[in-house]
């Protein structure tokens, strides 16, 4: 341990021999153990990416409201989009945040009318597959929103998606092999990934008391890479009862696991409470979270741990308020209704009145 309050990783050991990699593993295992968060550096990520994608990100904000407003998420049934400030909610109260939220770029599979009365194929046109009695999740599959004023906006996105899914793939690994598994685990029951990358901005605010950028929260799925503006604060992790600080380290990413690898491990390796307090006014801070977890109708079975960790498995975190299902589908929807309850009210209210009456 550092000075900071987290561990620090080298991704580039897993590339300089059998010792090195051997002790990546044991460091990745026992931080996400102990912390559920660690720093990675040697990533490979160039800075002229990492430039590019911050212009983008801060050149999307700065656009006329009109235009973020014509790819507000609230248009679109599976939460893609624009989301204003006030417009996500985490804990049932306000983030003080904006932001675009960008997943994998699909043909919708069940497209709704408002009100949540599935189209007929009739109706759909153009080929679509609606499936009115298909998983709930399925309502997450569909195309991406982007701002008809900045098309490079895409490419800077898509670079970043392919770059950070490499660097998920090789600490799948390495997660496999420290748990006792065979190094292909993982990649054998995730299937076809389902990311999602949120850009989002914090704007300052000048209340005398922190503002909640975005509640005390568990990550829903398997594993979140978060990129932050060099130099800006505001990232707080839970560690033995009380909230620390997770300044960025420059040149690494704060990766954290989720509950499904939790779920996955029996509570061997914890998902940790996290949240962002926002910046003082004028000030504000610019994050890109990539969230990469298997396919929605993926199961991921209970990994059977050497005896040695599994005598140190602590259970699963229960919440009656926040249940971890194994399908990771069920805890993706679970988090979007949760969190979009316009886009929820617009477009499902039969899932919303089923939760509710469950």
């Amino acid at each position: 341990m550092s000075e900071l309050n987290l561990p620090i990783l080298d991704l580039s050991l897993l590339d300089q021999g059998p010792e090195s990699a051997a002790r990546f593993r044991d460091e990745l295992r026992t931080a996400t153990r102990d912390v559920g968060f660690f720093y990675l550096t040697g990533t490979g990520i160039s800075p002229d990416l990492e430039a590019r994608l911050l212009r983008a990100a801060k050149d999307f904000f700065a656009l006329p409201e009109a235009e973020k407003l014509a790819i507000e998420n609230v248009t679109s049934p599976h939460f893609r989009g624009y989301t204003r400030v006030g417009g996500e909610l985490t804990q049932g109260r306000v983030d003080w945040r904006e932001q675009i939220d960008i997943g994998p770029e699909r043909e919708a599979i069940w497209a709704p009318t408002p009100g949540g009365s599935p189209r007929r194929d009739s109706d759909a046109g153009s080929g679509r597959r609606d499936d009115p009695d298909g998983p709930g999740y399925n309502r997450l599959v569909g195309p991406n929103l982007w701002p008809a004023a900045q098309p490079e906006l895409q490419d800077v996105v898509g670079e970043w998606h392919d770059h950070l899914t490499g660097i998920a793939r090789k600490l799948l690994r390495a997660w496999a092999l420290s748990l006792g598994a065979e190094e292909e685990y993982f990649d054998r029951h995730f299937g076809d990934p389902q990311t999602l990358i949120k850009i989002v901005r914090y704007p300052g605010k000048d209340d005398p008391t922190p503002q909640q950028g975005v509640g005390a929260h568990k990550d829903s799925g398997f594993l979140t890479l978060l990129w932050v503006e060099p130099g800006k604060g505001g990232l707080q992790v839970l560690r033995d009862g009380e909230w620390v600080d997770a300044p960025p380290v420059p040149g690494a990413f704060v990766v954290n696991i989720g509950e499904l690898l939790e779920y996955a491990t029996q509570g061997y390796l914890t998902a940790t409470n996290h949240r962002v307090i926002s910046p003082k006014f004028p000030d504000e801070r610019i994050s890109v979270p990539f969230f990469f977890n298997p396919a929605l109708d993926a199961v991921l079975p209970i990994i059977d741990l050497p005896a040695e960790f599994a005598a140190e498995a602590r259970g699963v975190s229960q919440d009656p308020a926040n249940p971890i299902h194994a399908t990771y589908g069920e805890n993706a929807l679970k988090s979007r209704l949760r969190a979009h309850p316009d886009v929820a009210e617009r477009w499902h209210p039969d899932l919303v009145a089923a939760r509710a009456a469950s």
